[in-house]
């Protein structure tokens, strides 16, 4: 074998292992683009976590005037909750189409 050919396989041999290795790092399940994707969904899951924290804070929150027996309060919920009214009051409910 001359020695240009053996360059030439050398070569593409290298080419060939590169590109070998740099599909195997990008795809392999623990790669890059696998990585990207769990970095986005740690994200989602980190604004997720923190909407669940406010929505709880506001239910304590609510709960927490509930239990200290807020009239206005329970007056309001009573009535946009569970429908209720006084007496002599009459309900009018409006109907979206």
């Amino acid at each position: 074998m001359t020695s240009a050919l053996k360059n030439k396989i050398a070569r593409w041999g290298f080419i060939l292992l590169v590109i070998g290795g740099v599909t195997f790092l990008l795809f392999n399940d623990s790669g890059y683009f696998k990585y990207m994707k769990l970095k986005k969904e740690a994200i989602e899951l980190k604004e997720e976590l923190n909407e669940k924290e406010l929505e709880n804070k506001n239910l304590e929150a609510e709960v927490d005037s509930l239990e200290k027996k807020n009239p206005n309060k329970i007056e309001r919920i009573a009535r946009e909750k569970y429908g209720m009214m006084k007496k002599g009051e009459k309900i009018i409910k409006i109907e979206e189409k």
